[in-house]
């Protein structure tokens, strides 16, 4: 039987690497694989999923008003549903791509963050926390050489940001990943 994953972590820990490491294993075995990125997340350019290893692919993108079930369920030799920054997905997109992967038995594997540089849930993270079957922490490691498991956002000046939009998409100058430790020390 088919699963809904879900691969979480703090930024900088290897997310998008690990979705085209997957993508790569599947196609090598000449399996078919759709991939997905956020319309939102144009950093490397519009559905670019890239890795900052240097690895990149062009893929799908999602917006609000994509309905994965929809898209996919009639799909024929689909072997893995693959999706980048899944922090993105609306809670109704997660119960889509839930009955996809349990109605049609069709992997689906969801990378993203956990929480947003305030330590509040994105509400498709909370959603893939819900319900996904597996889920499953990648690690990386703050500055100071815990494990992190916050964000925090800096702004032009490389100072702190503790307040704003949940969502201002930008990469290693504009977030950074800290243990819990960190993230609280540097509350005001």
């Amino acid at each position: 039987m088919a699963k809904l994953f879900f691969r979480y972590s703090a930024m900088n820990a290897g997310k998008s690497t690990a979705l085209l490491q997957i993508a790569y294993n599947y196609e090598e075995q000449g399996q078919r694989v759709r991939l997905y990125t956020a319309a939102i997340d144009d950093r490397s350019g519009l559905g670019c999923i890239a890795s900052r290893l240097g690895l990149q692919r062009q893929a799908g993108v999602f917006d609000a008003d994509t309905d994965f079930f929809t898209q996919l369920v009639d799909e024929e030799s689909l072997a893995c549903v693959l999706i980048d920054e899944a922090q993105f997905l609306s809670p109704a997109q997660v119960r889509q791509l839930h009955r996809l992967s349990n109605v049609c038995n069709l992997p689906v594997i969801c990378f993203g963050l956990r929480s947003d540089f305030q330590g509040n849930a994105f509400p498709g993270a909370a959603q893939l926390l819900t319900l996904a079957d597996d889920i499953e922490e990648i690690k990386t490691i703050c500055a100071c050489g815990r494990k992190a498991t916050m964000n925090i956002r800096m702004d032009d000046s490389g100072r702190r940001v503790h307040a704003g939009e949940q969502v201002e998409i930008g990469g290693n100058n504009r977030y950074q990943q800290v243990c819990a430790r960190c993230f609280y020390q540097g509350e005001k």
